[in-house]
């Protein structure tokens, strides 16, 4: 299971009800941390998260309404929340403001309070850890190096207990030495292979998340069959003109996304306070019922359904 947690949803600038863009991913004893808007650290602490192994942060881009917050995170983390290692992952672009965020901003010579790695990604696997991966994929916004994010469990091939039992396999360690994909030797001397006893493989949860976009254009492949997308709905249809001249969706193209990728649940984000959240969900909903918008704290539990 994924678990989702929203820290911000407001589109550029902060509203009294909405922080700027952040998420928190949680897998096992596992976070990432999905963009970092001005006020993450206070949104974390409110939430009740805390900041004990947030250790990696994964950048959609560059803008400042995704990063100004890790000024204030870094300060903080040099002050009384130490950790051993930071790891911010990005684009180049995106790691290049950083980097002069942190470094000509916050720190100003000083050294990092921790080992502070900036890592530059491009298009395929970024981390592996336990059973889930995180892959990056393109996406257009306004200038280069903009990525969204796939978090995705391995698949798995599940245990036949009724298979299991028909051959005499006691319960206990012989049955998670085949889970684990082991052979094991039964008391009377016969052999049990692990395809007698696992199903085919079944895929794990997958949550994908695109945040700002400019178009959907070749999106669709990178997140299809996702069990929740996440993508923001920054304009209306009626404001589509305004909504390419400053490179974000509508809340219908976003849905037509989720529409033609095949997703199981949209979530909308990066929400402008032009608009009631009624507004955008109703022109959402026309084209994908399945679609929510999401509210800062809000959580989502990513489990694979299909």
């Amino acid at each position: 299971m994924i678990e989702l947690v929203f820290l911000g949803t407001s589109a550029s600038a902060p509203s009294i009800h909405r922080n700027l863009p952040a998420q928190m991913v949680l897998y096992q004893e596992h976070r990432f941390l999905v963009d970092c808007g001005e006020g993450t650290q206070r949104q974390i602490l409110q939430s009740g998260l805390g900041f004990k192994r947030l250790n990696r942060v994964l950048l959609t881009h560059g803008h400042l309404d995704h990063i100004l917050g890790l000024g204030g995170l870094i300060s903080t983390f040099a002050r009384w929340e130490t950790i051993e290692r930071l790891e911010i992952y990005g684009g180049r672009a995106a790691l290049e403001r950083v980097r002069d965020l942190i470094y000509g901003v916050v720190l100003r010579g000083a050294p990092p309070p921790m080992d502070l790695a900036l890592i530059e990604i491009g298009p395929g696997p970024v981390l592996e850890v336990d059973d889930l991966e995180i892959i990056a994929f393109p996406v257009h916004h306004r200038g280069p190096d903009c990525y969204g994010y796939l978090f995705r469990e391995k698949p798995r091939r599940p245990f036949l207990v009724e298979k299991a039992e028909a051959l005499g396999v006691p319960a206990g360690p012989e049955r998670r030495r085949l889970v684990a994909g082991e052979s094991v030797t039964l008391p009377d001397g016969r052999v049990v292979h692990p395809d007698q006893v696992l199903g085919p493989p079944r895929p794990g949860a997958c949550l994908a998340h695109v945040g700002d976009a400019a178009r959907t254009n070749g999106l669709a492949d990178y997140v299809r069959d996702a069990d929740l997308l996440v993508i923001e709905a920054t304009y209306l249809e009626r404001e589509a003109e305004m909504a390419r001249q400053f490179g974000h969706l509508t809340a219908r193209q976003a849905a037509m996304l989720a529409k033609e990728a095949n997703v199981r649940r949209l979530v909308l984000t990066h929400i402008s306070r032009r608009y009631h959240d009624w507004e955008v969900l109703e022109e959402a909903q026309a084209v994908f019922p399945e679609t929510v918008i999401a509210r800062d704290f809000d959580r989502f539990q990513i489990v694979r359904q299909r």
